[in-house]
């Protein structure tokens, strides 16, 4: 009998090659010559069933059919084994890493078993720790542990003896073992972060770590050591791809968190009069000051998001802030022994802040503090609450599990009614359903002593349902009159050092009986926390919860969080700033600072992604990168405007004076004057953010309210003005712009080139019923898919009403750079709408004059041909009846579009191309 199998040679790593010769000769194809090899079947002849007398032995015969029957089920368990993939190839993505482990423990636990068979197969040597031969690099960190070791023993020796020789005078009482010493802090001053550990110190020398660096720092993409991002080492992006599982995690299943304590917190204290006076002189709408339309956020049940702006000076706007009330009622204690006179009670509150403009709005603050009567003290708590951001349909659920209210011995009826309110909400998949910026304030267990996190039951009965819509109705906190403990700091810091060791909490579960958590003890810290709901822009999308908690008490928040199991499967994710960017744009809002470049950290942030994108720039070899001053934008006009790799507003505003102007300069010298530009950027760059130009003048960035009453009053505008509004841009074609592209605003000066935009745009919002772009915004799915049939079937000159495409050479070139209007900040592929749009910025005064101008225009040509003059000083109007023609067209397609709808076309070009695509946006 032949042999059965084929078994490695002893000392042999792996097997070895098949033995057969067909398979020998495929050396240059070694998985085919496994897979020959696993599928070939070994068979026996039949002449050995037979005697020498030539009968058939039975016992031979089926002792044969067996063997060939083992043969052929071996054969087809190692022809399925053969190309697979072993157990490390089978970890999820998520668990990944670069290089594959030879340690059977880092595998996951239900691959644990065929690694380790696996590699007994292989001879595949399995490393363990504890049977590691040290190197040198091991042995002195050894020899380093055992000394540190010894002096530890030692100094608890000395230290056991003191207390010996005391004796028990010195022991303090069992009541003042909890009491916690508040240092005082410095008001009207800014301060400075807890020293870090010995071991974590050299690495925060110039930078502050989050609370939850150690996780993000083996999870994402971190900035880098020596260019942190405002004084903070934030994560960017998780290593993994991201950008579609963040976006099914924000809008469809799952969700999505954040680690935003890096957002920076005000804390003012004073009688309400000097605080409304306070938020007055920064710019808040009157109307949120007085009346009852903003009461219940000035009594503390609702949050304010607006801007605020200088007192002095050009009075420009400074950034978004977000302002809590501490609830009106009996005040805490450490409010009320520093009330003023008169008998009137002080009050508190938070202003949270971008770190970029935090320098900025802290010196307005103070400056403004000083100036109210009764004085108003401000404190710097940026290093005292750290923040979590969550959005998605299982935030709500994730945060259940996290936050557990801390409720009395007597039961549920002492419980707060923000704490009641909380635990009801376990059905809101929404935070969006909520009332607009609602806030929630408790205390909090320890996380710690629930984990690992388990799932929550929710309920199943119809009652639920009608529950949650009544609370949701009725909103009892609004009627609640308890101060929030997280605006108290004796709370803050006391929750913050009564924190345990992970080693006591390790102690007392393994005190608890099996599968119970341990029981709370008195002497358990109770955690203040502030929860505010915030809604989206849009209806029908997710909103966002933001939970304000101490500093050190985010990391334990965080992991049970991160590793709850949410009801729909998986964890939640977490996001790096790209996400953050990711979300604002999939919700049409703008991102600050980046979105907002007529502000002065919006300012500092393009100039550092102009160095960035520069750099990027320069060093692709000259073959292979775009050459800017050899660009043809049609109509003999050539070279891009302004910076290519940047949003150059210099040259937008002094198009004469900028130093680049591609339509005046030769190769030679564009190239030396940009290279001269390029070079006074990165030294404004390198200022690290102290931004002292003055020529040319920074713009202005306008908010939404009174971008609106700009635009509405064009006589309020000033030619000359250089301010900016933030607008969303959304494609009428295929396409997506990126970052510096260019927005034009219709012709205003070349006729011609004005009616074939306005005709593109009319077939484009009005297509013909007989195109195929008519039949593709039916809702019928038949409709669509026959129209496609019927598109393949009839020749393309049936139709010659379809909107051209770029390429064509019938396609308008880009209007003339005196209709240049404005820049696109944030550009990419919306998952949300299913097709491209943008964020950018507009000159108000720009598009003010477009419309003035052609208002003008129609006004004279209405004068002429009321006198019977139908010349016009355009030369594309002329007598012979063609100027008659394109005006005609002109009308035809402003009338179709409408007049509103052609004062919010734009043409957008991304830099470095000459093909536009049209465009509507609209002020955010």
């Amino acid at each position: 009998m032949p042999d059965q199998s084929l078994v490695p040679a002893a000392g042999h790593k792996r097997k070895q090659p098949p033995s057969f010769t067909k398979a020998s000769n495929s050396n240059h194809n070694p998985k085919r010559a496994k897979q020959m090899d696993a599928r070939t079947i070994l068979t026996q002849a039949s002449d050995k069933a037979l005697n020498r007398n030539g009968d058939l032995d039975v016992s031979a015969f089926v002792k044969a059919r067996e063997f060939e029957i083992n043969a052929m089920e071996e054969s087809m368990g190692a022809s399925k084994r053969s190309l697979s993939s072993r157990a490390f190839q089978q970890v999820p993505n998520s668990l990944r890493r670069r290089t594959a482990s030879h340690n059977v423990k880092k595998v996951p636990k239900k691959l644990r078993h065929r690694a380790a068979r696996e590699m007994r197969e292989d001879n595949t040597p399995s490393v363990i720790s504890r049977r590691r031969k040290a190197n040198v690099h091991m042995r002195l960190r050894l020899q380093t542990a055992e000394k540190l070791h010894k002096l530890h023993a030692r100094a608890k020796k000395k230290r056991a003896e003191a207390r010996e020789q005391e004796g028990d005078q010195a022991t303090p009482e069992k009541g003042d073992a909890t009491a916690v010493h508040v240092r005082r802090l410095k008001k009207n001053t800014l301060s400075k972060p807890e020293q870090p550990a010995p071991k974590f110190r050299i690495r925060q020398k110039h930078k502050s770590w989050l609370p939850t660096h150690l996780y993000h720092a083996k999870r994402a993409h971190m900035t880098e050591p020596k260019h942190p991002l405002w004084r903070f080492a934030i994560p960017l992006s998780p290593t993994e791809k991201s950008f579609r599982k963040t976006h099914r995690a924000r809008s469809l299943r799952g969700c999505v968190a954040w680690d935003t304590s890096y957002m920076a917190t005000i804390g003012v204290e004073g009688i309400e009069a000097s605080l409304l006076g306070l938020l007055r002189s920064l710019g808040v709408d009157e109307g949120a000051l007085s009346g009852t339309r903003m009461a219940k956020w000035r009594a503390g049940t609702r949050s304010w998001h607006g801007w605020v702006r200088e007192r002095d000076g050009g009075k420009r706007w400074i950034s978004e802030v977000d302002i809590i009330w501490c609830l009106q009622g009996d005040s805490p204690p450490a409010i009320e022994n520093s009330s003023a006179t008169n008998g009137k009670k002080r009050r508190r509150l938070f202003l949270r802040v971008h770190p970029s403009a935090f320098l900025q709005l802290w010196t307005e603050t103070l400056k403004v503090a000083k100036i109210q009567r009764p004085s108003v003290m401000v404190e710097d708590l940026r290093f005292e609450t750290g923040s979590v951001q969550l959005t998605g349909p299982g935030s709500t659920e994730a945060l259940l599990a996290a936050l557990k209210p801390v409720t009395e011995i007597s039961g549920e009826a002492t419980m707060d009614a923000c704490a009641k309110t909380w635990l009801s909400l376990s059905l809101l998949t929404n935070p969006s359903a909520l009332p607009q910026n609602a806030v929630l304030g408790f205390n909090v267990s320890d996380p710690r002593l629930r984990y690992p996190p388990q799932a929550l039951k929710h309920p199943v009965s119809d009652l639920a349902d009608d529950d949650l819509l009544q609370v949701l109705a009725e909103w009892p906190p609004d009627q609640t009159k308890t101060p929030l403990s997280i605006f108290d700091r004796t709370a803050r810091l006391t929750a913050s050092r009564l924190l345990p060791s992970q080693k006591a909490i390790n102690r007392r579960k393994g005190d608890a009986l099996p599968g119970e958590f341990p029981s709370p003890a008195p002497t358990d810290p109770q955690i203040p926390v502030l929860l505010i709901a915030s809604r989206a822009p849009t209806s029908g999308a997710q909103g966002s919860w933001t939970l304000l908690l101490p500093w050190k008490c985010v990391l334990p928040v965080w992991y049970h969080i991160m590793h709850y199991p949410l009801s729909t499967g998986g964890n939640p994710r977490f996001g790096g700033l790209e996400e953050t960017r990711q979300t604002a744009f999939e919700q049409g809002i703008p991102w600050y600072p980046g979105d907002y470049p007529g502000t002065q950290a919006g300012w500092q942030w393009e100039l550092r992604e102009r160095a960035n994108r520069k750099f990027d720039w320069e060093k692709r070899p000259k073959g292979k990168r775009v050459a800017w001053e050899s660009l043809d934008l049609g109509k003999a006009a050539k070279g891009e405007l302004g910076l290519g790799w940047a949003c150059d507003w210099d040259y937008l505003f002094n198009p004469t004076s900028s130093s680049v102007h591609s339509q005046a300069t030769t190769k030679d010298s564009a190239t030396t004057q940009v290279e001269s530009r390029s070079a006074a950027q990165s030294n404004i760059d390198n200022l690290k953010g102290t931004e002292e130009t003055k020529d040319p003048p920074l713009p202005n960035h306008i908010p939404l309210p009174q971008s609106a009453d700009l635009l509405s009053n064009a006589h309020l505008v000033s030619p000359t003005s250089h301010n900016l509004i933030t607008i969303k841009l959304t494609l009428l074609s295929r396409g997506h712009p990126v970052t510096c592209a260019r927005i034009y605003r219709l012709p205003t000066t070349d006729h011609n080139l004005r009616s074939q935009w306005l005709a593109l745009a009319s077939s484009i919002l009005h297509p013909p019923e007989n195109t195929p772009a008519a039949s593709s915004k039916t809702n019928d799915a038949i409709n669509r898919r026959s129209s496609k049939k019927l598109s393949l079937l009839h020749p393309k000159e049936k139709y010659d009403n379809e909107p051209l495409q770029p390429g064509n050479p019938l396609y308008p070139c880009v209007p003339d750079a005196v209709d240049l209007i404005g820049f696109v900040t944030t550009g990419n592929y919306d998952l949300g709408q299913g097709r491209g749009s943008a964020i950018g910025c507009i000159a108000v005064a720009k598009v003010v004059v477009g419309v003035q101008t052609q208002h003008q225009q129609q006004q004279e040509e209405k004068k002429k041909k009321q006198v019977g003059t139908a010349a016009l000083e355009d030369s594309s109007l002329t007598t012979d009846g063609k100027g008659e023609k394109v005006r005609k067209e002109i009308l035809d397609a402003e009338r179709k579009v409408g007049k509103l709808g052609v004062q919010r076309l734009c043409v957008v070009r991304d830099a470095g191309q000459r093909v536009g695509r049209l465009a509507r946006w609209e002020v955010v």
